[in-house]
């Protein structure tokens, strides 16, 4: 295993081969039976002991069973995934779990030293996980054309989080907690997603993918996980602003998935009563499945 941070722009050296003894056209190394359970375009999942829910370390990770679900679907053992705003790591340590290489981005430095702390030291097989302190529109500098066979991640929803919370998703005394009236953002370094609205977040998604474009195989996945915001009063549609942005710059959407989350939240709030109809968004995300067509 090799587990390495970079912060200089040169071309990394992956042996993408399939480790596997799967059909070329196989898409994945999953059987029949495994292959049914993900089938229904509704997924749950839980955070389990290894996944990080201190908000004092990343104000919002997805659980390792998220990517991992992406990798065992999309990919084979021995091939190359991509998370183009990394963050802890997730979806690096889900590729290594699962016998795959992966490399990931991320601007903050301080994130990407706690992402290293997260790997399995032994009893793995030989994989390269590769962590790289950069601006994900230079993703290009580093991989070589129609290496990549999944790029899978969670991005900064747009500017939501760029407002003081007030955890109206809770209820009475449990509002009060320690993230109560705080901004959580990410960073406010202006190449931050989590600094833009809705239209300048999806264009820029657009120019980092229109990048990423070459590097997939054909027919290679490309996911991300995001959800929509509300806005003063107003509901911002994130996700129909980054499948827009996607299919400009080549990609074919796929599917839509529907991450119920429904058992992660607790003791929910009252939004918009008796006056004001507003549906709970953080019981649902959208999983946006896209690919790079085969011509």
């Amino acid at each position: 295993m090799v587990v390495s941070i970079l912060e200089t722009s040169k071309k990394i050296n992956f042996d993408t081969k399939r480790t596997c003894s799967c059909e070329p056209n196989h898409i994945n190394c999953l059987t029949a039976k495994e292959w049914t359970k993900y089938q229904v375009a509704i997924w749950e999942f839980a955070y389990k002991k290894r996944d990080v829910r201190d908000k004092s370390i990343h104000p919002a990770v997805f659980p390792i069973d998220l990517p991992a679900r992406c990798i065992e679907l999309f990919t084979h053992r021995g091939e190359l995934v991509l998370d183009p705003f990394a963050g802890i790591g997730s979806t690096l340590v889900a590729a290594q779990d699962l016998g795959r290489n992966a490399i990931g981005f991320d601007l903050k430095k301080e994130y990407l030293e706690f992402a290293k702390t997260r790997f399995a030291q032994d009893n793995v097989e030989p994989t390269k996980q590769i962590l790289v302190c950069d601006d994900a529109h230079n993703i290009p500098e580093y991989l070589d054309e129609e290496s990549l066979s999944l790029t899978v991640t969670s991005p900064p929803y747009s500017n939501i989080l760029n407002r003081p919370r007030t955890n109206k998703s809770r209820r009475g005394n449990l509002r009060k907690n320690d993230q109560y009236l705080k901004v959580e953002q990410y960073s406010n370094d202006p190449r931050d997603l989590g600094t833009m609205d809705a239209p300048k977040f999806a264009e820029t998604i657009g120019e980092i993918y229109s990048g990423i474009l070459p590097l997939l195989k054909p027919k290679a996945h490309a996911v991300i996980n995001l959800t929509d915001l509300w806005w003063e009063n107003k509901r911002v549609l994130i996700h129909t602003h980054v499948i827009d942005a996607m299919i400009k710059v080549g990609y074919e959407l796929r599917n839509i998935i529907i991450w119920d989350r429904r058992n992660l939240v607790n003791g929910v709030g009252i939004f918009g009563w008796p006056n004001n109809y507003i549906t709970f968004g953080t019981t649902f995300e959208y999983i946006l499945d896209f690919w790079k067509p085969a011509q």
